[in-house]
């Protein structure tokens, strides 16, 4: 009994949190460039929005794209957001954005795969871009995601996509420690590599896991699903022990290098997204460590507040250590000691891709009744 009674607050926490993100998103749109903002930061005169993304313009349609096809109602036209993103794309410069943008188009609609197919050499993004040169697994990752759901669309690029597919697999998977943990790039494909490579962030692992899981199923790549859940297995046998979702790991040792800052995106978005593709596409349940990622949302975490300020419509970005300290911070973690909790704060603010991908990941799942 009490473990359906714990089901039920958590489907009711991340129904309010569904209604608090697709409010918030709102002011975060800007009318004129028809973008949305970097960030919505909390000042001394309220909350200012500032600059303007395009990258998190598209994680934040992906994740109203989502909440519309099950019947979630909002202002912002999707489609019209896109034409606008494909009108000027002088921004894409990088086989990360270029991913995410063949993502979103490949769940939009045809014609606009088929516009972004016409605009965009495939063919040659391996070699064009210097984060795919370099080999950095989040990027990689964004690519896989968009050839794979590209392939399911009945596209006449199939060849040219299941090929591109396996190379950005089989450079992702190189970055994969034997403990399950991706490092942050190649480790000897540059200078950076060696120095940077074995460390890899919390998005260095649920992006390759969202993109093995649902590459493997496409193609009925065993390994890759395998490899996926490897990694899943190893980030949550070192989640903490308030559900924390840890910031950097060794790939080489499999251990947590850097706890903090914890980020609420962590928490309610990005580990349930890449969890829950494993639950779709090899049946594996990871629900008990989603939810209490959940419970740390709502104040079960080292500050003992709740990060949703629903009347604002955010989830406040994180919890860190003070900003005048960080680097000091840093630097006694990498030598093994750990932080204060007394000297923890909150960040105060939030930007639309966090709420973006919190609705890519629980949209699906809601009630219907808590639908506007």
């Amino acid at each position: 009994m009490s473990s359906i009674l714990a089901t039920r607050r958590s489907d009711s926490r991340v129904s309010h949190l569904i209604k608090t993100a697709i409010r918030g998103l709102e002011p975060m749109f800007d009318p004129e460039k028809r973008l949305f903002c970097y960030r919505l930061r909390q000042t001394s005169h309220g909350l200012v929005r500032e600059g303007i993304s395009q990258r998190y313009t598209i994680m934040t349609l992906l994740g109203l794209l989502r909440a519309e096809s099950e019947g979630f109602h909002f202002a912002l036209n999707v489609a019209t957001t896109l034409d606008c993103l494909l009108t000027d794309t002088a921004w894409l410069n990088n086989i990360g954005d270029l991913g995410l943008l063949l993502w979103l188009c490949a769940l939009s609609s045809q014609e606009h795969l088929t516009r972004f197919c016409a605009m965009f050499d495939l063919e040659g993004a391996l070699k064009r871009y210097p984060d795919a040169r370099g080999r950095l697994t989040m990027e990689l990752s964004w690519f896989l995601s968009g050839l794979v759901h590209a392939s399911g669309t009945g596209l006449r690029q199939q060849p040219t996509l299941a090929r591109l597919a396996a190379q950005t697999y089989r450079l992702l998977r190189a970055n994969q420690g034997t403990h399950g943990i991706f490092g942050h790039l190649g480790r000897w494909s540059s200078l950076a590599g060696v120095v940077r490579g074995r460390v890899g962030s919390f998005a260095d692992q649920v992006y390759p896991i969202y993109a093995m899981a649902y590459f493997g199923q496409v193609y009925q790549q065993e390994e890759a699903r395998q490899s996926a859940l490897h990694c899943a297995k190893a980030i949550c046998r070192l989640q903490g022990p308030l559900g924390q979702w840890w910031w950097h790991y060794d790939s080489v040792t499999g251990r947590v290098l850097e706890e903090y800052p914890v980020y609420s995106v962590h928490q309610h978005a990005m580990a349930p997204m890449a969890l829950f593709a494993l639950r779709d596409t090899c049946n594996a349940d990871f629900g008990k460590q989603v939810y209490k990622g959940l419970e740390w949302i709502s104040g079960a975490n080292e500050l003992q507040k709740d990060l949703e300020n629903a009347a604002a419509g955010v989830v406040w970005r994180c919890i860190r250590p003070p900003k005048s300290k960080s680097y000091a911070a840093r630097i006694r973690t990498l030598l093994g000691k750990k932080q204060s909790l007394k000297t923890m704060e909150i960040g105060f603010e939030c930007r639309p891709y966090e709420l973006g991908w919190l609705l890519y990941a629980h949209a699906r799942r809601s009630s219907v009744a808590v639908r506007a």
